[in-house]
């Protein structure tokens, strides 16, 4: 199981790993297109923290024993055949449960539509998470389990 790795003291602050991570999943993968429209622009799956000179991405940790796969009382939460816990956003109805439980807090509200909840998905198109190439600090790195 791949899971994303944050080494919080390599990383500046520079947000590129957000800009990746809105770029992959916007449609058509237009750079121009994804950052046009700021009423439906996409965000970035991972919670990005900064405070004063300390920064870091959070990107869900796919936990083996992951507490929203228990909360989440319509399924929408489920593994992948990678091991990734992903959502299912025509399943998910928008209880928040997945985010109560989230001992990290890698999981958030969609804000365009205001139902589904949203987290890392490890990029399923890629070898490597379009975050994790995009740092060029190496804060961000995969571990395999």
């Amino acid at each position: 199981m791949k899971r994303i790795k944050t080494i919080e003291e390599y990383c500046m602050a520079c947000k590129r790993c957000e800009v990746a991570c809105i770029i992959e999943h916007s449609p058509g993968k237009d750079p121009i297109k994804a950052f046009r429209d700021r009423g439906k622009r996409l965000r970035n799956r991972a919670v990005f923290e900064e405070k004063g000179s300390q920064s870091f991405s959070l990107p869900c940790r796919h936990c083996e024993d992951a507490p929203c796969l228990e909360a989440c009382i319509t399924g929408a939460m489920s593994r992948d055949e990678r091991g990734a816990v992903v959502v299912d956003e025509n399943r998910c109805v928008g209880c928040w449960s997945c985010i109560m439980v989230c001992p990290f807090g890698a999981i958030q509200r969609e804000e365009r539509t205001g139902k589904v909840s949203w987290k890392c998905d490890l990029c399923p198109d890629r070898d490597t998470p379009a975050c994790v190439e995009a740092c060029i600090n190496r804060a961000l790195i995969v571990e395999e389990e």
